[in-house]
C-alpha cells in the first residue's frame, strides 16, 4: 500500500488536521484555564501544591503501567488497514492494559497498609482511568477517527469543569474533589469513545494469536521506557528541587504559572499532531527534506508569534486570572515560555525516529537532558529558587535541541530559510521588553513582532494557508 501524496494534498491534509486538532485542544484549554481560576481560589496553595506533586508522580508511573503502548498502537495502527492486524493490536493493548491494573491494585494496597499515604486509593483510581485514557484515545487516533479523539478531549476536560463544580465549589471537598473531577471525567470520555466507535466490540478477541504482534509492539515502545523516566526527570525533578529548598507553597504558585505555560505547550502539541501523521506517512517521499525543511522553518516562525502573544497578553491578563496570592508567578511566562519553544522544536525531530521506527536512538539525547536537569536544578534552585529552575529547563532543552538537531542527519535533511532569522531574533530578544516596558509599549512591541514573524513563514506555506481558509469561507478554489 502506498502512503505517499502529493506535495499539494500532503500540505492540505495536515492543514486539515492541524485544524481539527486545534478546535479539540484550544476548546480543552480553555476549559483548563477555568479550572485554575476555581482552584486558586477554592484550594489553598500548600494543597495545590501536594496535588501537583501527586501528579508529578502518577506522570512518572503511567508510561511504566502502559509500556508505552500509546505510541507503538498509534505507529503501528496508522500504517495499518487490515481488520485482523488491528484486532491483534487492540487486543494486546487491552490485556497489557488489565494486567498493569492489576499489579497497580496490589501495590496501591500495599501502599495503603503500610506507607500511609494520603489520598492513595483516589491516586490509583487516577492512574488506571489515566493509563487507559491516553492509550485508547491513541488508538482512535491510530484508526483515523480523528474526530472522535478530539471529542474525547473536549469531553475530559468538560467533565473536569462540571464535577470541579460539584465537588470543589459546591460540596466542597478540596484536593479530594479535584481527583475525583479528573477520574470521573475521563471514565465519561473513554465511555464516548466506546459508544462511538466500538473499539472493544469490534476489534477485541479472546482467541487470536498475539505473538508476532505483541514482539513487534514491544520492540518499538519498552525502548521509550527509560526515555520516559528521564522526561520525567526532566519535566518534574524542578518541582521537587522547589519543595526542597523553598516550600509547598512556592511551588503551587509554580505550578499554576507552569499551568499557564502550557498555553504554548497544547498549541506545540496542536502541530504535533498534526505533523506526527504527516511525516510518518510521508517519510518516504521524493522530495522528503524539502517539505520537511518548509515545515520546520514555518513552525519556528510561528512559535515566535506564539511566544510573543502569549506572553504580553499574560501580563495583562494575569492579574484578573488568578487570586491575589499566586500574583508572583507573572514574573516567571516569559522564561518558562522560552523553555517551552526549545522543548516543541525538539519534539519536531522526535519524528525521524519514529518515522524510521528507531525508538532506541531516542535514548542518548534523553539520558544526557535528565542528567543536565538533574545537575543544573541542584546548583541552581539552591541559589535562584524559582529562576534557578526555570534557566535550567532552558538549558536542558536547548541542550536537547542541538543534539537532535545533529542527530537527525541520520534520516533527513533540513535548510534554514535566511528569514527564519527574523523569528529566532524575537524568541530571543522578547524578554528584555516583556520585564522592561509598561503595558502600552509591551502591546505595540507584540504586534509589531508578531508581523514581522508573520512576514517570516514561507511564501508558498502562507499561500496554501490562505487558500485553505478561502475554501472554508467557500469563495476559493475547491
Amino acid at each position: 500500500m502506498s502512503l505517499s501524496i502529493s506535495h499539494t494534498g500532503r500540505s492540505s491534509k495536515f492543514l486539515k488536521d492541524l485544524g481539527i486538532y486545534a478546535i479539540g485542544n484550544l476548546g480543552a484549554k480553555i476549559i483548563t484555564f477555568a479550572m485554575v481560576a476555581v482552584y486558586t481560589h477554592y484550594v489553598s496553595k500548600s494543597d495545590m501544591g501536594y496535588y501537583d506533586l501527586c501528579l508529578t508522580v502518577l506522570f512518572l508511573i503511567i508510561p511504566f503501567v502502559t509500556l508505552q503502548l500509546r505510541d507503538g498502537a498509534f505507529r503501528f495502527l496508522l500504517e495499518s488497514d487490515d481488520s485482523e492486524q488491528r484486532s491483534k493490536i487492540i487486543t494486546f493493548v487491552y490485556r497489557t492494559l488489565i494486567t498493569s491494573s492489576v499489579v497497580s491494585l496490589v501495590v496501591a494496597l500495599m501502599l495503603a497498609l503500610f506507607a500511609g499515604i494520603d489520598y492513595v486509593w483516589l491516586c490509583f483510581l487516577l492512574l488506571v482511568v489515566m493509563s487507559f485514557y491516553e492509550v485508547i484515545t491513541q488508538v482512535a487516533r491510530g484508526l483515523g477517527r480523528n474526530v472522535e479523539f478530539v471529542v474525547a478531549g473536549i469531553i475530559s476536560s468538560l467533565g473536569i469543569l462540571v464535577f470541579s463544580v460539584v465537588f470543589v465549589i459546591i460540596l466542597p471537598w478540596g484536593v479530594a474533589g479535584i481527583f475525583i473531577a479528573n477520574i470521573l471525567a475521563r471514565i465519561a470520555a473513554l465511555a464516548y469513545l466506546e459508544m462511538r466507535l466500538k473499539i472493544i466490540a469490534t476489534y477485541f478477541k479472546f482467541n487470536i494469536d498475539l505473538g508476532q504482534v505483541s514482539r513487534d509492539l514491544l520492540k518499538y515502545s519498552l525502548p521509550l521506557l527509560p526515555g520516559s523516566l528521564c522526561w520525567w526527570l526532566t519535566g518534574s525533578s524542578d518541582r521537587w528541587f522547589i519543595n526542597y529548598y523553598l516550600d509547598l507553597e512556592a511551588n503551587g504558585v509554580y505550578a499554576v504559572a507552569f499551568r499557564f505555560n502550557s498555553i504554548i505547550l497544547i498549541l506545540t502539541t496542536i502541530f504535533y499532531q498534526a505533523w506526527q501523521e504527516t511525516a510518518i506517512l510521508q517519510y518516504n517521499s521524493p522530495d522528503r527534506d524539502k517539505f520537511f525543511s518548509k515545515m520546520f522553518n514555518t513552525y519556528i516562525s510561528v512559535l515566535a508569534i506564539l511566544l510573543t502573544a502569549y506572553a504580553f497578553m499574560l501580563k495583562i491578563l494575569y492579574p484578573v486570572i488568578v487570586d491575589v496570592g499566586y500574583q508572583e508567578g507573572v514574573n516567571y511566562l516569559y522564561a518558562m515560555g522560552i523553555s517551552a519553544v526549545l522543548f516543541a522544536l525538539s519534539a519536531f525531530f522526535d519524528m525521524g525516529y519514529q518515522c524510521a521506527k528507531d525508538t532506541v536512538s531516542t535514548l542518548p539525547a534523553i539520558v544526557l537532558a535528565a542528567v543536565v536537569n538533574i545537575v543544573c536544578n541542584y546548583f541552581l534552585v539552591k541559589y535562584y529558587g524559582v529562576y534557578g529552575a526555570i534557566a535550567t529547563s532552558i538549558i536542558t532543552y536547548a541542550v536537547l535541541f542541538v543534539w537532535r538537531l545533529h542527530d537527525m542527519k541520520r534520516y533527513f535533511r533540513l535548510s534554514f530559510y535566511p528569514s527564519t532569522a527574523i523569528a529566532v531574533i524575537i524568541i530571543l530578544l522578547g524578554v528584555i521588553p516583556y520585564h522592561l516596558f509598561d503595558l502600552w509599549w509591551s502591546l505595540l512591541y507584540m504586534i509589531v513582532a508578531c508581523a514581522l514573524a508573520l512576514l517570516s513563514i514561507p511564501r508558498e506555506m502562507l499561500l496554501e494557508m490562505k487558500d485553505k481558509m478561502l475554501q472554508k469561507l467557500g469563495i476559493g478554489k475547491q
